[in-house]
């Protein structure tokens, strides 16, 4: 039950992530086409016809599906999910990738002990770039995965690339697990993590100080979870998660599906429950259970302000929700055990579909990559947190995805899913209007 409810702040200097996210999303939803002009001006057409970006910026596209990288191994498809980590050099960083494919498209091919199923089209991509954007080096750093969506940067600087599926026909091995890739390549094992769970995985975000792992899942009949992992070794170091620990789904008491929620500050104690069997070895995780809290959609989650941030995407009643919603953003207090309902978005606003998310260092505000219909647009966010188009996919439908800073801010590096290619986007990014 409720044990509080409050306005979503609008300003102020404590809590900068809420109030980004209260201040920007939440417009970004509900505001048509009025506010497209703000932010960095309004969008110029690409003579390429690739990538629409405000005057003054510019982009490199790098690392497209199909390119040779070696020994007859090519750049997989399907782009989505990504991080930054330091480079081999001061003025380098990499980039660790994901690629959402299963059983077709340009197969992941590596050296055999990087190999999980053979069968398997998916696994990961780093990228060495100079401080330009420029690509120096790539190389497949893991392969024989399936449907790679999202997941994670860990406390340590290892990347958690999740499974969204729970298998396919073609597999020689089981299907819908979290794999550990090392950035610098030295580490990576095509070992899956099975005690964080085979379901068809989304995001994770990360306690830095327990460790402990929260994860989503984007499933439906019936309609995903939120999940914690709590490791048995606490040391925060690569592979530590392989050791095992306790698998858990949320429960909220008279609330069984959070789209019922629609009063942003709404606020509930929460109850974890053991998974009991977190391999789904007969049934799936989300299945074992008959009392649970359960969200259609559930995508992107990450970690801040001593929190875990996760969002349902949309929910709809045609498909059997509570109730109809554009996005949902919760956050999970681990100090008091409590979910709040930070935002809800209504139907019928310019922007839909929200996916992969990254906070902006640029005004506190957010760049959102879209994956809706029709149109796919880079959604950012001016400094009174309202929207803006930043960016739009001229070549296509397909989506945007993997949306992250370069660690001194100078570069915004987000994915086209397909075809499949990253850009390295520069710019003018103090000159953020209003």
């Amino acid at each position: 039950m409720s044990v509080s409810r409050r306005g979503v702040m609008k300003g102020g200097a404590a809590g900068a992530l809420s109030i980004a996210l209260a201040g920007s999303l939440e417009s970004v939803f509900q505001t048509s086409a009025g506010a497209e002009a703000s932010g960095y001006g309004p969008l110029l057409p690409d003579p390429k016809g690739i990538l629409d970006l405000p005057e003054g910026f510019s982009y490199t596209t790098l690392s497209a599906e199909g390119d040779l990288i070696t020994d007859g191994a090519k750049v997989p498809g399907k782009h989505d999910g990504m991080a930054t980590y330091p480079g081999r050099r001061h003025d380098t960083l990499r980039l660790v990738r994901n690629h959402e494919q299963t059983a077709s498209g340009v197969k992941a091919v590596a050296p055999a002990e990087l190999v999980y199923d053979p069968a398997a089209f998916g696994g990961t991509t780093t990228l060495e770039v100079d401080r330009h954007g420029n690509l120096v080096d790539q190389q497949i750093s893991l392969a024989g995965t399936a449907t790679n969506c999202a997941g994670g940067r860990t406390p340590w600087g290892t990347w958690l690339t999740c499974e969204e599926t729970e298998g396919f026909a073609a597999q020689t091995k089981s299907h819908g697990w979290v794999f550990e890739v090392d950035p610098r390549g030295r580490r990576t094992k095509p070992v899956p993590i099975t005690g964080m769970g085979r379901f068809a995985h989304e995001a994770v975000a990360i306690d830095p100080h327990t460790h402990t792992a929260y994860l989503t899942e984007d499933a439906s009949k019936p309609f995903g979870l939120f999940y914690r992992f709590r490791p048995r070794a606490h040391r925060g170091e690569y592979h530590s998660y392989l050791e095992g620990g306790r698998l858990e789904a949320m429960n909220v008491r008279d609330l069984p599906d959070l789209s019922a929620v629609q009063e942003p500050g709404t606020t509930f104690h929460c109850r974890w429950v053991k998974v009991p069997d977190p391999s789904a070895a007969a049934t799936s995780t989300r299945k074992q259970f008959e009392t649970i809290t359960r969200s259609q959609k559930l995508e992107g989650a990450w970690w801040g302000h001593g929190k875990a941030y996760f969002v349902a995407s949309y929910s709809r009643k045609s498909d059997g929700a509570a109730a109809d919603h554009a996005g949902q953003v919760w956050k999970y207090d681990p100090h008091q055990n409590t979910i709040e309902l930070e935002l809800v978005f209504k139907p019928g606003g310019k922007f839909d579909g929200p996916d992969n998310i990254t906070v902006s260092p640029y005004g506190g505000g957010v760049i959102l990559a879209e994956d809706g219909d029709g149109e796919q647009f880079l959604i950012g966010t001016t400094r009174k947190g309202e929207p803006f188009a930043f960016g739009r996919n001229a070549l296509n439908d397909s989506e945007f995805a993997g949306v992250t800073f370069s660690p001194d801010g100078r570069t915004l590096y987000a994915n086209r899913q397909s075809p499949g290619v990253t850009f390295a986007i520069t710019g003018p990014w103090h000159q953020l209007h209003r």
